[in-house]
């Protein structure tokens, strides 16, 4: 049985520090941003993809929202490529440190900003903060009924039938619209980026009159968003300290073209296994 009416679909995205790349800290412990390469969040894609799916089963619009610097905006056009329709950035530099509680805040007044609703997605979590914590947050702050490590879905009228992952196995749950679900990343992958989509994205970008229409950036005075509730101020999380432990890699030699038994008399020869082995 299928949804009857198209629905208002929120995702909700965030832009993170290439886990390849080397970011680096600033001076008061935080990522260094400005200097690592961006990407999409690995766990967004999952509640990119669940929208998309939502959109194309039971008919809707899907809106994406992100919070951040202007580049973030990166995510945003990724997300129309893949078919999204429209999308919102949330940018202000007043939200600059802002923990799960100022960000959750922040985001609150930005999907109240956007209007109605059915259904809202979210990652299961970030790559840069591990905390999976903002979806919950926002579902309190909003009164809405929550779905976490949802895994499958489908929409029955105005329901949902979700089963989610729980210690030892899954949990199947039914609940009214509309509601928030973050989406595991044992759901189904994002599919690839549409052909139509990525033409659309082009030719916004050589139009940026048109762009704007698309995808709108707004600040903490647009959203009604009060300042002393983000950023610094607004985040009672403290980071005490926060060191670098060490780069990622090392030194390698390689030992080939040869016998096996040749190449393990080369390896321990050449290092320090005969200590370990007490080989002598």
């Amino acid at each position: 049985m299928s949804s009857s009416n198209p629905k208002d679909i929120f995702v909700l995205v965030k832009q993170v520090p290439d886990q390849g790349s080397k970011a680096g800290l600033n001076p008061d412990g935080t990522i260094d941003r400005a200097r690592a390469k961006r990407m999409l969040n690995p766990f967004d894609r999952y509640a990119l993809q669940a929208a998309l799916h939502t959109k194309k089963a039971y008919g809707g619009r899907v809106t994406c929202i992100s919070m951040g610097p202007p580049p973030a905006v990166e995510v945003l056009l990724e997300a129309l490529e893949h078919g999204v329709d429209r999308g919102v950035l949330l940018s202000d530099k007043r939200l600059a440190a802002s923990d799960t509680l100022a960000t959750a805040y922040a985001l609150y007044k930005t999907i109240l900003y956007c209007g109605h609703f059915d259904l809202i997605f979210c990652g299961l979590q970030t790559t840069d903060g591990d905390t999976a914590q903002v979806g919950p947050q926002l579902a309190e702050r909003l009164n809405l009924p929550q779905v976490t490590y949802c895994e499958d879905f489908s929409l029955e009228g105005d329901k949902v039938k979700a089963r989610r992952i729980i210690e030892g196995g899954c949990q199947h749950i039914i609940s009214d619209m509309p509601i928030l679900i973050t989406v595991a990343n044992s759901y189904h992958p994002l599919e690839y980026k549409s052909f139509r989509g990525t033409w659309k994205v082009q030719w916004l970008q050589r139009h940026p009159e048109d762009l704007k229409k698309v995808i709108t950036t707004v600040d903490l005075d647009t959203v009604g968003a009060d300042p002393e509730k983000c950023g610094l101020k607004g985040s009672p999380t403290i980071v005490a300290h926060t060191e670098k432990v060490g780069e990622i890699g090392g030194n390698c030699k390689m030992f080939e073209g040869q016998a096996i038994s040749d190449m393990v008399v080369n390896i321990i020869e050449k290092s320090n296994v005969k200590e370990y082995l007490k080989i002598s």
